[in-house]
């Protein structure tokens, strides 16, 4: 066995309603006795696209010793599924740019006598909603300003904010707005200074991408200990809830409990829902 990432689950908040296994596009997850089991270490891809299929933020991706992940067994079982199955697989693992396992599963299909899928085969297709390709017009063309000079200002007034280099004890953090912000809304939402970041204090992360679970946790917990209250803008793809889960997860773990608002911000741009928690 070697260390690589594979997901956890933790059976005190997993309530076994199913979601996470529609997420798993290899079939690693099944709920058994009430509750998600990762049933083959070799099924579990580690990409995590089960963790924004949760409700109960019972998932996240763990490093550990574990058996490799076997492509030719997944595709076993994925291949009495169907095309439209198989197609999905293809495209989560292209999606995040697993190619070396594209390649083995499309060498299994070969060897078995299975026609690939058209749309498996290339980018975008399907997959993972937060990672599928697409093009849009912009809601509004932002004006060219006339000079440097006329380009809307910056609200920010710190530095850093990416949650892992941040000082959860810092000055600008103490008796603050807190703004915690998925890594994607500033490039979605074209207002994000004027709209959501002005007379706020900064942090960002991607809860997808980023490792390090339990130190956000413990960081978000300190940041709260020390704000009034907390905005928490995500975008609207599914992985991108857990940002939201692990400030609420932070929030029962301080004494403190400041009010939470939740943005949700669309891929095309624009503010899509905001709900007070």
């Amino acid at each position: 066995m070697a260390t690589r990432e594979i997901i956890e689950i933790d059976e005190d908040r997993c309530d076994g309603c199913g979601a996470c296994a529609g997420g798993c596009h290899e079939g690693a997850l099944r709920v058994i006795d009430g509750k998600a089991r990762l049933v083959g270490e070799s099924l579990c891809d580690g990409l995590g696209a089960c963790i924004g299929e949760c409700p109960r933020g019972a998932i996240k991706v763990t490093r550990r010793e574990a058996e490799a992940y076997d492509e030719a067994r997944v595709m076993d079982g994925l291949s009495r599924l169907g095309p439209k199955v198989i197609s999905a697989h293809l495209e989560h693992l292209r999606d995040h740019g697993q190619d070396a396992y594209v390649r083995e599963a499309l060498a299994y299909m070969e060897a078995h006598g299975i026609e690939a899928p058209e749309s498996g085969c290339r980018p975008g297709a399907g997959g993972c909603p937060g990672s599928a390709s697409k093009r849009f017009t912009p809601l509004r063309a932002p004006a060219k300003p006339a000079s440097s000079s006329a380009a809307a200002p910056s609200a920010l007034t710190h530095w850093p904010i990416q949650l892992h280099l941040i000082n959860p004890r810092a000055p600008q953090f103490a008796g603050t707005e807190l703004l915690v912000a998925a890594d994607c809304t500033a490039f979605s939402l074209g207002a994000f200074h004027a709209e959501l970041l002005a007379g706020k204090s900064l942090v960002i992360a991607c809860p997808k991408l980023d490792t390090g679970r339990d130190i956000y946790v413990e960081k978000l917990a300190a940041l709260l200990e020390a704000a009034n209250s907390a905005t928490v803008a995500i975008m609207e793809v599914p992985c991108c809830s857990g940002l939201l889960k692990l400030v609420l997860e932070a929030r029962e773990a301080s004494t403190r409990k400041p009010a939470v608002e939740a943005i949700t911000v669309g891929v095309e741009g624009g503010i899509l829902a905001r709900r007070s928690l």
